[in-house]
């Protein structure tokens, strides 16, 4: 895929599903209105939610300039994608989002939120089981399997990993 249309692809796709699950729902349920008794845990809830953001914008940057593709299943990368955040933890898309919406409950100390969260990220589990996992299987046989051998699904590294 030509890599403006990655990159507008991947921008268009960012707006739809994280925008929806990361912004459009916690909105719904709060209003993103909320107690600011607990300015300690306000201000960690802002701060890990912003730093979900970045981490979401950087690696949907990643899939579209160096996969040459979307995170979109309709348009997927033509390369496996192992830099950056890739190097720490396999599914960093998936943990970017679950931290902005865990940081949203905090910073409004919605306990919906919270729940949703959880719900959210055992949905991303069940889909990376399911139906990720087995696809980049079929689609890098050879880079795929030492990059999952090497780097966890969901806690991240402390050193990164860099491919053989």
């Amino acid at each position: 895929m030509k890599r403006s249309y990655a990159v507008l692809g991947s921008a268009l796709f960012l707006v739809v599903a994280p925008g929806t699950l990361a912004g459009l729902i916690p909105w719904w349920l709060t209003r993103w209105e909320g107690p600011a008794s607990n300015l300690p845990l306000a201000a960690l809830g802002g701060l890990v939610a912003a730093l979900g953001l970045a981490l979401l914008i950087e690696c949907f940057g990643r899939f579209a300039l160096q996969g040459r593709g979307t995170p979109a299943p309709l348009a997927p990368p033509d390369r496996l994608v192992v830099t950056g955040a890739y190097r720490r933890v396999r599914n960093p898309m998936y943990v970017a989002v679950t931290a902005m919406v865990l940081g949203q409950a905090a910073l409004f100390a919605d306990w919906r939120v919270a729940a949703y969260g959880l719900v959210l990220w055992l949905g991303f589990h069940a889909f990376v089981l399911g139906y990720e996992e087995p696809t980049l299987r079929r689609q890098f046989p050879d880079h795929y399997a030492a990059f999952f051998a090497a780097v966890p699904r969901w806690r991240p590294r402390l050193r990164p990993w860099t491919p053989g």
